[in-house]
């Protein structure tokens, strides 16, 4: 059994954080931030930023500091904040040194067939986080879950992320937050990178952050037990995934509605 374990028994749990480590001091703040509003308000909290992107829209953009580098910053987070981590990994050979940190290994969801990616990363016996590839369906989402289980890891999450509506676009079909629950494990819905809008002229990813509340009082109204969120102090000048980021000053407000919603379901 991994360290960490969700508790679903009360309120959803929140998976938040900057798209990638930036900086120590971003990296840092934004964990201490989102510490500290979960727990005035009773949600479980797991911190995430990749150390590395690997899937990016041009050559040109920020792919991370370096392996080492970040994945140090993430270690100081966990261990002077006590907060679970989760983290990307893209390759079998990345599951070894990203455990090492990480709580939650999330594969992306371009990656969530990849059977060797699967089974390294249920090996290290951490929790994996699948999230669903913007071309599959919810029921097959069993099959790239039964990998992991298969390689000997019952601690499986999945997370709904949208689904590719046209070439720049993506649509949440709610339907499959209940259809994937059925499975057994833990589902949530990631806000922020749902309503990206991939696949720009530019080179650099669009998004909706104004739809945000609306989506994750969504996600909450039809059963996900988490809900994960990129967030970021300035994300007009963050280096990845800013158009579809939350300011970071807005989290609080944004989570004392939906814990209300919860609340009254």
């Amino acid at each position: 059994m991994p360290a960490f374990k969700i508790d679903l028994n009360n309120n959803f749990f929140l998976i938040a954080g900057p798209c990638v480590v930036e900086n120590e001091e971003i990296t840092y703040n934004t964990a201490k931030k989102l510490q500290d509003v979960c727990k005035g308000l009773d949600i479980p909290f797991v911190f995430k930023s990749s150390y590395r992107k690997a899937n990016r829209s041009s050559i040109n953009s920020f792919t991370g500091l370096g392996d080492e580098k970040a994945l140090e910053i993430l270690k100081k987070v966990k261990s002077e904040l006590k907060v679970p981590v989760c983290t990307d990994i893209h390759s079998p050979e990345e599951a070894t040194m990203a455990a090492k940190v990480a709580d939650i290994l999330q594969i992306p969801a371009f990656l969530c067939r990849q059977t060797d990616l699967l089974e390294a990363a249920a090996k290290t016996g951490k929790i994996i986080n699948i999230k669903k590839g913007q071309f599959l369906s919810p029921e097959a989402m069993q099959f790239a879950a039964n990998k992991v289980v298969n390689a000997g890891n019952n601690n499986v999450m999945l997370t709904e992320r949208g689904t590719t509506f046209g070439y720049q676009d993506l649509v949440i079909d709610f339907r499959g937050i209940p259809k994937m629950k059925k499975f057994g494990f833990p589902v949530i819905l990631d806000v922020t990178h749902s309503l990206q809008q991939p696949n720009q002229s530019s080179g650099v990813t669009g998004g909706q952050p104004d739809m945000i509340e609306y989506m994750a009082k969504a996600g909450i109204a039809v059963g996900a037990d988490g809900l994960f969120i990129e967030t970021h102090p300035d994300p007009e000048n963050a280096k990845s995934d800013g158009a579809n980021m939350l300011r970071l000053d807005l989290i609080e407000d944004l989570l004392i509605k939906l814990v209300r919603l919860k609340k009254s379901l």
